[in-house]
């Protein structure tokens, strides 16, 4: 089963290598918002007059919008390949759903490195102050957060009849996870109800541990988060291997 792991996951790479703009773009698109969003806003230099201040993080923002951003093309190849009938002559090899999806979380997870990698770069070259910050552990802290989001897309992938309704699915979703997240306004400042449900989302414990872990303290600080991020990965995969399909 693990060679058949691996065997799939190299497949899939070389797929989503296969048109370079499949990954290039989503590879340099962040980076250069980022850098040019950072300049006007004159991100890291808070202290000068020329300074906006915004009510977000703009690492944070743009982390965030890199796991999103693996979400949405899991959920879009699962339902390509189910509207393709590659699912259906994979259920004739071993492979188990969970073993299918994990290599495509493998891939995902590989790109979400690479992709904070080139930002951190930007980051260092173009606002060194404002990248002092412990990498190793924002690292570990951004996988774990894509790997609770991705396990939501895992249950949406199982669903997803066909590629034409895949992203308005994931989108319905994530738009919400976004605005209720935490990131742009504080969460005392929704309704008790909204708190609720913002708290039962993978994005909200996701920015409260990236942005803990970005200001400097421990993971300790934020052990609450990073047990629902781990719960929401558990439930997440034991639903989608009940309700995967297969066509």
């Amino acid at each position: 089963m693990l060679n058949g792991f691996w065997k799939l996951t190299w497949v899939e790479a070389k797929v989503f290598m296969r048109e370079p703009m499949g990954f290039v773009i989503p590879l340099a698109l962040p980076v250069i918002l980022f850098v040019l969003l950072g300049r006007s806003l004159s991100f890291g230099e808070l202290e000068t007059t020329a300074a906006v201040e915004t009510p977000f993080n703009l690492p944070i923002l743009f982390a965030l919008l890199i796991a999103l951003q693996a979400v949405v093309s899991l959920v879009v190849i699962i339902s390509i390949y189910r509207e393709g009938g590659i699912l259906k002559r994979l259920r004739a090899t071993p492979l188990s759903p969970v073993t299918i999806l994990s290599a495509h979380v493998f891939v995902k997870l590989a790109f979400t490195v690479v992709s904070l990698g080139l930002l951190v770069m930007a980051g260092r070259q173009f606002f060194p102050g404002a990248m002092d910050v412990p990498m190793v552990s924002f690292t570990a802290a951004l996988l774990l957060s894509t790997l609770s989001i991705l396990s939501l897309g895992f249950v949406i992938a199982s669903l997803v009849p066909t590629s034409r309704f895949a992203r308005p699915i994931v989108a319905a979703f994530l738009y919400p996870m976004i605005a209720l997240s935490g990131l742009f306004f504080t969460l005392d400042q929704l309704p008790s109800s909204l708190q609720i449900v913002a708290w039962g989302l993978p994005t909200t414990h996701s920015v409260t541990l990236m942005q803990g872990i970005w200001d400097g303290s421990g993971w300790t600080a934020h052990w609450g988060s990073v047990v629902g991020l781990v719960l929401m990965f558990g439930v997440c995969v034991w639903i989608s291997t009940k309700v995967f399909r297969w066509e």
